[in-house]
């Protein structure tokens, strides 16, 4: 299994954005036997602090490369998964 930390930055491209945009690995998670991180964009997280930024969900392959999550349902589920991990370690705090 690939690790991936939290607080990795790497850069993500897609189809129409060719020279990519850095992306900084919130969250890190296994379920159902599959790894999965939450990213939010640099630039967003360097202005607007941890607490108004759009955060997106990708699947990690067994090569760590990552991927988009193709169905709702197991969309569905990782965001799930997320919060309670996000909430439990808040009440940690």
């Amino acid at each position: 299994m690939t690790k991936v930390e939290v607080g990795e930055i790497f850069t993500i491209s897609d189809d129409e954005n060719e020279e990519g945009q850095e992306v900084e690995v919130l969250g890190v998670m296994t379920l159902e036997g599959t790894d999965y991180v939450a990213v939010g964009f640099v630039e967003d997280i360097l202005e607007a602090g941890e607490e108004d930024i759009d955060i997106f969900f990708l699947k990690v392959d067994e090569d760590g490369d990552f991927s988009a999550i193709e169905s709702d349902e197991e969309f569905d589920k990782v965001v799930a998964a997320f919060e309670e991990m996000m909430e439990a370690e808040e009440d940690e705090e």
